[in-house]
């Protein structure tokens, strides 16, 4: 693994065009999302402040399980894409604030896939535009990973269907269940 050198960002992201929705293609299991979860996706929505809504989504039993915070810039002075993202949990009763770093490591030239990480390297996702992503370009990113000092042997592939789900043809979890499993390891 390499050294815990700084972590190079990309610098100049184009956020307009960062919008959309992303496949996560593959990632550090975390806590935060079931064990089992599919279609996993986030959609993100430039506000009038110049934040960033974002929607998390995932699949687990059939049931959508969702999450809506804010991105914003680390430092808005930076031309590093270096952002925070704040979520309130639990998402059925949201009342605490809980932040995470959210950085930018690579994104191709037309910003269709992208590797983002954090300083800790505790968490890692590999993103793209399509629920599915060439071999060749899954390997470069990985690649890029092992180059700023992620241990890649934890990368976990995120299952996708053919046709992804959408939001309003399946059923929520509204109860918050998937996020009370999460703590527990589930």
């Amino acid at each position: 693994m390499a050294s815990k050198k700084e972590m190079e960002v990309v610098r100049g992201l184009d956020i307009k065009r960062y919008m959309g929705r992303w496949y996560e293609i593959a990632s550090f299991p975390s806590r935060n999302q079931p064990k089992n979860g599919a279609d996993t996706r986030a959609t993100y929505t430039l506000n009038e402040d110049g934040t960033v809504h974002v929607r998390n989504e995932t699949w687990s039993d059939g049931k959508r399980g969702s999450i809506e915070g804010t991105a914003y810039k680390a430092d808005p002075k930076s031309d590093e894409a270096k952002l925070k993202v704040k979520f309130y949990v639990p998402p059925f009763f949201p009342i605490i604030p809980v932040v995470g770093n959210y950085w930018v490591l690579y994104i191709d030239d037309n910003y269709q896939y992208a590797l983002i990480g954090e300083p800790t390297r505790k968490y890692l996702w590999i993103l793209c535009r399509e629920p599915h992503m060439d071999e060749a370009i899954y390997n470069q990113l990985v690649e890029k990973a092992t180059s700023e000092g992620y241990d890649v042997s934890k990368l976990h592939r995120t299952p996708q269907s053919d046709n992804p789900p959408e939001a309003e043809e399946s059923p929520q979890d509204t109860k918050g269940i998937w996020w009370i499993k999460s703590i527990f390891g589930k």
